[in-house]
């Protein structure tokens, strides 16, 4: 298909770059990464749709603007179509980016200015498009904003118990993980039962209530390291908690970023890992790595019942993410709690990751349901860019 039309799909990280290519009628051509950008042991990976590996590179990569410069070449090496266009993942949208757009200067100057609401996630995102833009002028490129699902929150769910000013000015939630759960929305399709809560859970984590297809509330506020906790990230606290480290070890903003986004979560409580398979494979002789999958399944629980209760009831629950679609333990554990709420879990559909692990008689269902963001980037996209061909 030489004339076909590929999109290129970019998900830039703080240390790598995972990407797809995508040909027409949502057709994978390849997909892979750019692993420890920045550090030493770099890893240029790409793979076939099949699995079969077609270019494994060695080599360090001291700036996001080499490997994306790396992978473009490692593409045409490979004899892969060369991309029509490109799709980029941007993590927060602010209040004014609501769905995906077309990459333009004034864009880029927006995009900084959102900075502050995401100083982990926006940088390395922004350099990606910068990049990318210089790789390949001649290409269109859209962003697809993981903030855009949750915009139709209802106000009671999206705004802080503080003063309006600040609200107006972009204090408010906005939830994460958007483009994974719209992809779940578009994989259950329009048979897709009324008040459904979707859990992704990977190492940034999150949950989303959606009633007849809108989100109405997520776990996640202004930034993505709200909600429960997760691999490295803290989750919610009481706000009080940072005044007391500010006042008692006169920790800095750095200090409490690093604190709450890289040391906290299950790495903190564990000690040991912020990965669950090791802490599953640990929990029988490691107290603090048994406590840490107990908190965890405890806070996701509660959070199940909360959404329930917004929702007001509950007819399908969704597990996804690489933890929500491979660790059934974590599964049956956050569920064996539910059984007031009419989730039944049969522990053998469970342990074999089948599409739906509830009992027959269970009055909710329950679901794994793979994710594929770069999917849905690839066709917003193409949608954009290239017209419905």
């Amino acid at each position: 298909m030489a004339d076909e039309r590929v999109i290129l799909c970019l998900n830039v990280g703080s240390s790598s770059c995972k990407f797809g290519l995508f040909g027409q009628s949502d057709r994978s051509i390849a997909s892979g990464e750019v692993e420890r950008i920045r550090l030493s042991g770099g890893l240029l990976a790409i793979r076939a749709a099949d699995g079969t590996m077609l270019a494994e590179k060695h080599r360090d990569f001291k700036h996001r603007r080499d490997a994306i410069a790396a992978l473009f070449d490692e593409i045409a090496a490979a004899r892969l179509p060369a991309p029509s266009a490109v799709g980029h993942r941007i993590v927060h949208g602010g209040p004014n980016h609501v769905a995906p757009e077309r990459v333009t200067p004034e864009l880029i100057a927006d995009l900084r200015r959102l900075i502050p609401f995401a100083p982990v996630h926006m940088p390395g995102a922004i350099e990606g498009l910068e990049a990318a833009a210089e790789r390949a002028a001649n290409l269109p490129q859209v962003v697809c904003f993981d903030t855009a699902f949750h915009r139709h929150m209802p106000k009671v769910a999206e705004r802080f118990a503080l003063p309006a000013n600040l609200y107006d000015e972009g204090v408010r939630r906005y939830g994460f993980h958007g483009i994974s759960y719209e992809y779940i929305m578009m994989t259950l399709g329009g048979a897709r039962p009324s008040r459904i809560v979707i859990a992704h859970l990977g190492n940034g984590a999150s949950m989303a209530a959606v009633r007849d297809g809108v989100g109405i509330d997520t776990t996640m506020g202004l930034t993505p390291t709200g909600g429960f906790m997760m691999g490295t990230r803290s989750g919610d606290l009481d706000p009080s908690v940072l005044l007391f480290l500010m006042n008692t070890r006169h920790s800095s903003a750095e200090d409490l970023e690093k604190l709450l986004d890289r040391e906290s979560g299950l790495l903190g409580v564990s000690g040991l890992s912020s990965d669950m398979k090791t802490l599953l494979e640990r929990r029988a002789s490691d107290s603090k790595a048994a406590f840490a999958i107990e908190m965890f399944c405890y806070q996701l629980r509660k959070q199940v019942g909360a959404f329930a209760g917004a929702l007001g009831g509950l007819d399908l629950l969704v597990f996804t993410g690489g933890m929500g679609e491979r660790a059934a333990p974590i599964r049956m554990e956050v569920c064996a709690g539910l059984a007031h709420l009419g989730i039944e879990i049969d522990a053998e559909r469970n342990g074999a990751h089948a599409d739906l692990i509830s009992r027959d008689s269970s009055r909710v269902g329950v679901r794994v349901i793979p994710t594929n963001e770069n999917l849905m980037i690839a066709r917003h996209t193409r949608e954009l860019v290239l017209g419905a061909d």
